[in-house]
């Protein structure tokens, strides 16, 4: 789903659950974590926060150091993440599953039950004038990489709390 912002439906649940998708789970999705935990947090939104990856060979590792280094400069600690893989059972425990980039969201389309509580969109499409659009992969690159990253995942947070309050 691209086109606009997404509408989801939280009749299913009481209180919406969001899970975070990279590929890895070691970089961009667990800052979207820590950004909607603290964007939750600052305006006393009452969600669940989880962050996944769609492949499996960082399972149970930390965020990449320079991930953890980025939101240690925002002041929020993530060291303690542990990275996992999304399954088909996260369908119907998170009332939205929510991918940094369109291959991603394939993966996760490639895995949805026939059945699934959640709804799936890419981050950036919850941000006006960025639909469409990947978070920004810095795994390859330098801090530079995960300060633009951390930009994107904020602004993205900031908009998730926005609609959500405004749907309670």
């Amino acid at each position: 789903m691209t086109a606009g912002a997404p509408r989801f439906n939280l009749a299913r649940m009481t209180q919406p659950a969001i899970l975070f998708v990279c590929l890895g789970n070691i970089c961009r999705s667990p800052l979207a974590e820590a950004a909607m935990r603290a964007e939750a947090e600052s305006t006393g939104l009452a969600i669940r926060i989880d962050s996944a990856g769609t492949g499996d060979w960082h399972i149970g590792n930390p965020p990449d150091q320079r991930a953890q280094a980025e939101a240690h400069r925002r002041g929020i600690d993530i060291s303690g993440y542990r990275a996992r893989q999304a399954v088909p059972t996260d369908f119907h425990t998170f009332t939205h599953i929510v991918a940094m980039d369109r291959q991603n969201l394939a993966d996760l389309h490639a895995i949805a039950p026939p059945d699934p509580v959640a709804n799936l969109s890419l981050l950036l499409d919850h941000v006006p004038g960025l639909e469409g659009q990947s978070v920004a992969d810095p795994y390859f690159g330098g801090e530079e990489g995960f300060a633009e990253t951390w930009e994107q995942v904020h602004r993205a947070a900031q908009a998730l709390v926005q609609m959500l309050t405004n749907t309670r």
